[in-house]
């Protein structure tokens, strides 16, 4: 089978689901706690190359869920378990739930119809929240995933959708992570292995009409 024909074949509009990962303000925008992920994130072109999708995804009639970081101001029910949280306690920007760092950032549209899934916990939008059950209930068999970073959250997010039966579609060039060279070793030594790897332009073209 061609490999264009392999991937249209896999995002089926009524059966799958494009999620964003951590592409919230204080994560990738400019005031971000994270700058030099953010920075990554807007220079490579990833964050174009995510809201492009989200706009074919709008187009064809295909879900999109937002997946958000965030916590309380009062830290209750957040992770201590580990460098990475204590750190981002630390940091000058705070996901505070309500703030503006947890907002969508631009140029990532929100549609009306799309969901917006939040955790207070852990490393994965997967793990404890509720997202399993929406695209379970929205019959969703292939789930596209694309954010940051590929140090942390994206791998976390593809190894549970597998372990939870899902088919995971990762576009290479809309996801990052630090330093750039890293998201290519996680693609090819890791993802590759349980995700089909392809490309922004691969899954846009997949939801556009015929001819």
């Amino acid at each position: 089978m061609d490999p264009d024909d392999r991937i249209a074949a896999l995002l089926d509009p009524a059966r799958t689901v494009l999620l964003t990962v951590e592409c919230q303000q204080g994560v990738v925008g400019p005031d971000s706690a994270l700058p030099e992920l953010a920075k990554e994130a807007r220079e490579s072109g990833m964050l174009e190359r995510v809201a492009a999708l989200v706009r074919a995804a709008h187009l064809a009639g295909v879900q999109v869920v937002h997946a958000v970081a965030e916590r309380r101001p009062d830290g209750r029910g957040a992770n201590d378990n580990a460098r990475l949280f204590r750190a981002a306690g630390r940091l000058p920007v705070q996901q505070l739930s309500g703030s503006p760092a947890v907002r969508v950032a631009d140029p990532v549209e929100v549609a009306e119809e799309d969901l917006v899934v939040r955790r207070l916990h852990g490393l994965s939008p997967m793990a404890g929240t509720d997202l399993d059950p929406l695209l379970r209930n929205l019959g969703c068999r292939t789930l596209v995933v694309t954010g940051v970073s590929s140090n942390v959250a994206v791998p976390n997010t593809v190894f549970d959708a597998v372990n939870l039966g899902y088919t995971v579609v990762v576009p290479a060039d809309a996801i990052a992570g630090v330093p750039a060279a890293y998201t290519a070793e996680v693609l090819r030594n890791s993802l590759s292995l349980v995700a089909t790897v392809t490309t922004a332009e691969a899954v846009a073209a997949a939801w556009r009409p015929a001819g």
